[in-house]
């Protein structure tokens, strides 16, 4: 009776461990898929999340103090004055060479010239002859005019008299023409500085030949008057309404860092070039001390009149479209809205956007291409400061 009491007992036990331990094994299961059904969820809301561009958000600004405009440009001399020969022959001697500092009218060298010499002599010779001829017909003019008086020889002859010695007039007239033309040719042998400056360049040298006139032949010096400087500059077309006669710049060059020079714009083209849209100003500057260099690179720094409220975009958000020059922005849902925008004047790293935005909208910097209409996007958190170094104790 003991033994079937112990054994029921056993059986009992038994199914209750049985029972337990399914029902743990239930649990566990039914734990594990609870678990794996969470975490697909979340991997999946997850992936969704990374899915959405990643977006960056920039603040727009406004114009307020004035702008500087920065420009290359090129120097020049005030005057700069190819020197050619008017004479041909073989250079003789040359007494400046470059850098000299000359006056005007002095003497830069000399021609010999052996052609015109002889044209010279023959001329004066011709110049002689036809004098000498011109006094007999005088003469004879005159005689026969006395004998006309007392009817001695017919008035026919007589006038024929008168008009020899007005055709022997005429021919010394012309022969004095020659003379002084070839005297005038000759005094070009003197080739001399037509205003005061410095020698630029020298292209010759003694016994060179020497052919006359700029199509001929070749520079034989150069003069460039120094004392002030012109500065030649392309203006954008959408800062030529901006900059005048009258208007003030700055120039820096390289070779000088740190120092400046004031100029003033002198003349403008008025008209803008249909290759590059741009308008060329001419400045000048004094230069008295010589510190500007003839053709040199130089920035030319324009203070340009602000626009007040006028609002700046970085060129990082432009996008380039079919329909022309857009921008992202973004909307309510974190929902991209693309809108068109007219741009004014460049300044670089960021542009004056006349239409299109206002001060309210959220710009998306960088925006990808891909980005259109009604793109769901995910705004990027700002990174934290880095923290400050404690200073060395």
């Amino acid at each position: 009776m003991n033994n079937a009491n112990e054994q029921q007992s056993l059986t009992r036990r038994l199914r209750i461990v049985g029972i337990g331990a399914l029902i743990i094994a239930l649990s566990a299961a039914a734990w594990g898929i609870a678990s794996r059904a969470g975490a697909g969820v979340r991997l999946k809301h997850w992936t969704e999340e990374r899915a959405l561009p990643t977006v960056a958000l920039i603040e727009l600004t406004r114009t307020k103090s004035s702008e500087e405009l920065v420009l290359p440009g090129t120097l020049r001399a005030y005057i700069d004055a190819p020197i050619y020969a008017r004479v041909s022959g073989y250079l003789k001697r040359w007494y400046v060479d470059i850098g000299a500092q000359v006056k005007e009218g002095q003497l830069l060298a000399e021609i010999e010239t052996p052609e015109l010499d002889q044209q010279l002599l023959q001329a004066k010779a011709d110049l002689a002859t036809a004098r000498a001829n011109e006094h007999l017909s005088a003469s004879t003019s005159a005689r026969w005019a006395k004998m006309l008086e007392s009817d001695s020889v017919p008035r026919q002859e007589a006038d024929e008299k008168a008009g020899d010695y007005e055709a022997k007039k005429a021919i010394v007239a012309a022969a004095e023409a020659n003379v002084a033309r070839l005297e005038a040719t000759y005094s070009f042998k003197r080739i001399v500085a037509p205003f005061a400056g410095v020698v630029t360049a020298r292209r010759t040298d003694v016994g060179a030949l020497i052919n006359a006139g700029a199509g001929a032949g070749q520079e034989l010096f150069r003069v460039a008057d120094t004392h002030k400087a012109r500065v030649y500059v392309d203006i954008p077309q959408t800062y030529a309404g901006e900059v005048r006669q009258g208007t003030t710049a700055l120039l820096r060059v390289p070779e000088r860092p740190g120092e400046t020079f004031g100029a003033v714009v002198t003349d403008t083209s008025a008209s803008i070039s249909e290759n590059s849209r741009t308008m060329l100003v001419e400045l000048v500057a004094d230069n008295s001390k010589g510190e500007l260099l003839a053709g040199s690179y130089v920035d030319v720094s324009f203070k340009l009149a602000p626009q007040q409220g006028v609002l700046r975009l970085p060129i990082s958000a432009l996008l380039f479209r079919r329909d022309g020059l857009e921008v992202a922005t973004l909307g309510p849902g974190n929902k991209v809205k693309m809108k068109s925008i007219t741009l004014g004047r460049d300044f670089g790293t960021e542009m004056e956007v006349l239409t299109g935005l206002t001060s309210s909208d959220r710009v998306i910097d960088s925006p990808p291409d891909s980005l259109v209409n009604g793109d769901e996007v995910r705004v990027a958190e700002s990174a934290p400061a880095a923290p400050r170094a404690a200073p060395a104790g």
